[in-house]
C-alpha cells in the first residue's frame, strides 16, 4: 500500500476515535479528500479505484459519520442520490460543462445542531477566478443556540 494512502486511512481512523469522545455540540469542517457517496462523484464506476472514492476510504467515512452520529449538513439540503460536488480537476478545460466533479469538502454537525441548519451552498463561481483552487468553498447557514 502506498505510504501516503496508508497515512490517509490512519488519519481517518484517528478521526473516528476522536469523534467517539465528543460530548459537546461540534461542527466539523474540512477538505477530507473523500467522496463517500456514489452521487459525490461524477462516475462511481470509473472512480472506484481512484483515490478519494475507494472502498477503504468510503467505509471509513461512513464509520466516521456513525462515530458521533454526525449530520452531513450539505446533504441535509441535497438528497443522497443527487449529484453534489465541491472539487473539479484542473485538467478539464471547461470544468463547468464537463462537470466531472467530486465532493471532497465536508461540513458535519452534531445531531443537536441539525434543527439550526438553514441553508447550504457550494460557491463554485470561485473556480472561475484567476488562478483558483480546484476546490470551491462550501457554506452552511446555521442558527446556533446561545448559551
Amino acid at each position: 500500500m502506498n505510504p501516503r494512502f496508508a497515512h490517509k486511512l490512519d488519519f481517518l481512523d484517528e478521526m473516528i476515535g476522536w469523534s467517539k469522545t465528543l460530548d459537546e455540540p461540534s461542527i466539523m469542517v474540512g477538505d477530507l479528500n473523500v467522496a463517500p457517496l456514489e452521487s459525490d462523484v461524477w462516475s462511481h464506476r470509473q472512480l472506484l479505484k481512484v483515490v478519494s472514492h475507494t472502498p477503504p476510504e468510503t467505509e471509513r467515512m461512513h464509520a466516521l459519520q456513525k462515530a458521533h452520529d454526525w449530520v452531513d449538513a450539505m446533504r441535509h439540503f441535497v438528497a443522497d442520490d443527487e449529484p453534489l460536488f465541491s472539487w473539479w480537476s484542473y485538467r478539464a478545460r471547461d470544468w463547468r460543462a464537463s462537470n466531472r466533479g467530486r465532493r471532497l469538502d465536508h461540513i458535519w454537525v452534531s445531531p443537536c445542531l441539525k434543527d439550526g441548519l438553514r441553508g447550504m451552498s457550494v460557491f463554485d463561481d470561485a473556480r472561475s477566478w484567476d488562478r483558483p483552487s480546484d476546490h470551491a468553498p462550501v457554506i452552511v447557514d446555521i442558527d446556533l443556540p446561545l448559551s
